[in-house]
């Protein structure tokens, strides 16, 4: 069954990094969502089982786990270290029933750009037909080149589809971060083929395009046309989840309630 707009708005825990997994999950409810990105670490620290029970209580359902990948040597973890933690992080998602599995790429790490292409192809591979099995939709995010480095090499759209074609799973698909993707000008035209690829839909806006950290602005604050995305998305026949992210500089002093309450009153009303 086809859930209303209003069911598919969620928030990303790393935008509310003081507060505890139970905070979360509680408070973003207070808040109208009915979703959550689940972020692992504070997952872990509350217990799966625990927080699978807490979600299930409250009815709140999981837009996202983020996130697994890295196998391209991410913070000295070696690639089969990686692929084994991608691989438990399936297992994860399976048990909350979450909506797709984030994956990164991971940066270059001083190889050449063909041989992380063929780590990332041969995990990816791996990953997704286990994935399968269990019924798990992966995203493969692509992120702007201005603060992408330490996290994934693939700073595109049309690059990222090129990996997903070596794959051809139906269960890998990709994050639209509209913070990342958005700020070429010309995405909105290209939007319409891109959809069908998309299987979460990141929310973030920014007052400057990234450069070195990432900072996001209220949503409707910056230069990201995140209206006319959403519309167009939804006329494409986009059923997922929008998640809100803001992390930087330009919302750390605002309280957690105030970004919640803000952002839900902004994309209700991108909608109207």
């Amino acid at each position: 069954m086809e859930k209303l707009w209003q069911e598919r708005l969620s928030v990303l825990e790393l935008s509310t990094m003081r507060w505890s997994f139970e905070d979360d999950v509680v408070r973003y409810r207070e808040h109208g969502y009915r979703a959550i990105g689940v972020w692992r670490e504070k997952l872990a620290d509350f217990g799966e089982s625990n927080g699978r029970e807490l979600l299930d209580e409250l009815g709140m359902s999981v837009s996202s786990l983020h996130w697994a990948g890295g196998f391209t040597g991410f913070e000295g973890r070696s690639h089969t270290e990686s692929l084994c933690d991608a691989l438990d992080a399936v297992h994860i998602a399976a048990e909350l029933q979450a909506d797709c599995l984030v994956i990164l790429a991971g940066s270059r790490a001083g190889h050449t750009r063909s041989h992380v292409r063929r780590l990332l192809v041969s995990a990816l591979k791996e990953v997704a037909q286990a994935a399968s099995v269990l019924g798990v939709q992966l995203a493969l995010e692509p992120m702007h080149s201005g603060c992408a480095h330490d996290f994934s090499f693939l700073t595109d759209i049309p690059e990222t589809l090129e990996v997903l074609s070596q794959i051809d799973q139906d269960n890998l698909g990709i994050v639209f971060d509209c913070y990342h993707m958005a700020q070429d000008p010309r995405i909105i035209q290209r939007l319409p083929e891109i959809i069908p690829y998309i299987r979460l839909v990141q929310c973030g806006d920014s007052k400057t395009a990234p450069n070195g950290s990432q900072n996001r602005c209220l949503l409707g604050h910056g230069r990201v046309p995140i209206a006319p995305i959403i519309q167009t998305i939804e006329k494409g026949g986009y059923q997922g989840y929008y998640e809100v992210e803001l992390i930087g500089e330009d919302v750390e002093d605002y309280d957690y309630d105030q970004l919640l309450e803000s952002s839900h009153q902004t994309l209700l009303r991108f909608t109207c």
